[in-house]
């Protein structure tokens, strides 16, 4: 009996394993991207369970089992301290200056949560420069009007189906629109910003589609190339923070990074789960922010709940002229550039409802 389940829960984690491998845009795979950390943790307990109770094929389960936390450790190892970063930190000679910097708190409130307070009185602790919250409908963006008299420069898109957006800003947002990038009704914003200092660089707000097992992830991948795209092309430095709803070491957050050019500040200091805020055992990092490498990291930190089913995020960032890293992505190769390209040209030519419009509000 104790053979059999062990033997169960190998073949188990060999799946999961193996399916993240495949390049196959459809949410049966893609999901299988999440739970690296908990299938890494599932092999630490069967590795020593297999030696000690040497069930009948404990050779291959022993081997199989090991090379598949190799795997997993490959995928998630490189966001844990012990790995270089790709965000450097201020150089001595870079002086933090207030004129310099951006702060932003990145927030997905979950539509059905009423308590628009904790949201506020978390900002107000914080006083980032941006708030952005996603999810948002009609009445919170009512609930988060108190934020006017401190934030004079918003943009909202309230909509009933999990895609609304509100940007509240210290700064101008020039340039400014919301737009749906591969399906209706799921928008993202992309707006210019010149800090005191003069310095200008963009910023890009998205909450793509969710992965589903029933269903292609295309239009979540194809809208996170198109921003990609849209970064390597435009000389501003950017910055590209949301819900991406994807984890940081997946093979499509891995393609936006090589396409983009952009940098990943939790590579070599943590995950931060911020999903879900409700399940502890079950948590992944879902709400990113990713930047040019003009850009260097102050500070980053996983915020307290505010009755969401995620937690908020916290970044400074100090902009300056020189670009520096400690390491980079990978340049985005021919392939990955006509994936992105034909994924968004088939997603721009459907006529689909939006992953999860029709979801219930109430858990």
């Amino acid at each position: 009996m104790i053979s059999i389940l062990l033997w169960g829960l190998t073949g188990f984690v060999i799946v999961m394993t193996i399916v993240p491998l495949l390049r196959v845009s459809h949410g049966f795979v893609r999901s299988a991207d999440f739970p690296r950390q908990q299938v890494l943790l599932l092999l630490l307990v069967l590795i020593p369970l297999a030696i000690w109770l040497q069930p009948e094929g404990a050779l291959w389960m022993i081997a199989a089992l090991v090379l598949c936390g190799l795997n997993q450790g490959f995928y998630i190892g490189r966001y844990l301290p012990i790995w270089h970063t790709q965000s450097t930190r201020p150089a001595v000679h870079e002086a933090i200056e207030p004129g310099h910097t951006i702060s932003l708190i990145a927030a997905n409130v979950k539509k059905s949560n009423r308590d628009y307070d904790r949201l506020i009185q978390l900002v107000r602790t914080h006083e980032p420069d941006i708030v952005t919250a996603l999810e948002t409908d009609a009445d919170w963006i009512e609930g988060l009007s108190p934020l006017a008299d401190r934030y004079p420069h918003v943009m909202s898109q309230p909509y009933d189906n999990g895609y609304g957006m509100a940007i509240f800003s210290k700064y101008a947002l020039e340039e400014a629109a919301f737009r749906n990038l591969v399906v209706d009704e799921v928008p993202s914003l992309r707006a210019r910003i010149t800090l005191p200092s003069g310095q200008a660089f963009r910023l890009y707000v998205t909450h793509p589609e969710p992965p589903v097992p029933y269903q292609s992830t295309e239009g979540r991948d194809a809208e996170l190339g198109a921003i990609g795209i849209e970064v390597s092309d435009d000389p501003l430095p950017a910055i590209v923070t949301g819900d991406m709803n994807d984890v940081a070491w997946s093979i499509t957050t891995k393609r936006f990074q090589n396409v983009s050019g952009l940098l990943d500040p939790r590579v070599g200091r943590g995950f931060y789960n911020t999903f879900s805020a409700r399940m502890p055992l079950m948590r992944w990092p879902l709400d990113h922010l990713f930047h040019d490498a003009r850009f260097r990291l102050i500070d980053m930190k996983r915020l307290p709940d505010i009755n969401s089913d995620h937690y908020p995020m916290y970044f400074k960032l100090l902009l300056t002229p020189q670009e520096a890293a400690e390491s980079r992505p990978e340049d985005a190769t021919s392939e990955e550039l006509n994936e992105v390209e034909e994924m968004v040209d088939r997603e721009r030519r459907s006529d689909r409802e939006a992953i999860g419009s029709n979801w219930e509000d109430e858990d």
